[in-house]
């Protein structure tokens, strides 16, 4: 089942354009339309997507640029390429520039709404990291999720708010590693439109208060210019 997988669709070609957008939300996905390239990067810079699917032939900005943008972005998105050119170079180019997949006009549309949701599929595994369990521990802390409630290094307690405590499940699952606003968005905020950095920067600077000794130096709870969010713990 596609459940509700948010499908940014760039293309200029207006009758095309609908009747794509008609049958993807007769499979249960929600689409947002972009007809120039200039409008995709606008959506793609407001809102998550769980797939693009972009013309290379558009005005503006072409889809080629658009998926270059993006790469450069580090946002890790699958991208469908549309083109009415079917020549190996322009395949490669495409999948050089930050494709996943390359589908030449006119199309099957069976076979588009497979790689759809096989691109779908394939990134939502990828994103699955191993759980935690309901508790976990770290320096003299020790969190709760279930309860949401957390002892601090001090002895005090603390209660965590829904989203207090999925942030930092996401966060130490994903330990040393650093997690995009788009990650933070999709799991916990659960919606497409994005909150402001300021939003989560204030979730992290609640947690050094909780957790760390000396907030201003934080050893658990980062966040890294330009990408993300990180939790780290020595062994």
């Amino acid at each position: 089942m596609a459940g509700k997988a948010s499908i940014l669709l760039a293309d200029d070609e207006e009758n095309l354009h609908e009747a794509l957008k008609l049958n993807l939300e007769l499979e249960g996905y929600t689409v947002t339309s972009a007809y120039n390239g200039s409008e995709a990067l606008k959506a793609i810079a407001n809102e998550y997507f769980d797939l693009i699917i972009l013309d290379v032939m558009m005005p503006e900005v072409d889809g080629i640029s658009v998926a270059e943008t993006v790469r450069v972005n580090n946002n890790e998105v699958p991208i469908l390429m549309l083109s009415a050119k079917n020549t190996g170079t322009d395949r490669v180019l495409g999948l050089k520039k930050g494709a996943d997949d390359y589908l030449t006009k006119p199309f099957n549309l069976e076979e588009l709404l497979i790689r759809i949701e096989k691109l779908i599929e394939k990134n939502k595994k990828l994103q699955v990291k191993e759980t935690i369990g309901e508790q976990y521990d770290f320096g003299n802390n020790k969190i709760d999720f279930k309860a949401q409630e957390a002892i601090t290094w001090n002895g005090t307690k603390v209660d965590l708010s829904k989203k207090e405590a999925m942030l930092l499940k996401l966060l130490i699952e994903n330990k040393g590693e650093v997690v995009s606003r788009e990650k933070i968005l999709q799991v916990v905020w659960g919606y497409n439109v994005y909150p402001t950095t300021r939003t989560i920067d204030n979730f992290i600077l609640n947690f050094r208060k909780y957790f760390e000794q000396d907030s201003k130096n934080p050893k658990y709870f980062h966040s890294v210019r330009g990408s993300g969010y990180k939790f780290t713990q020595e062994e």
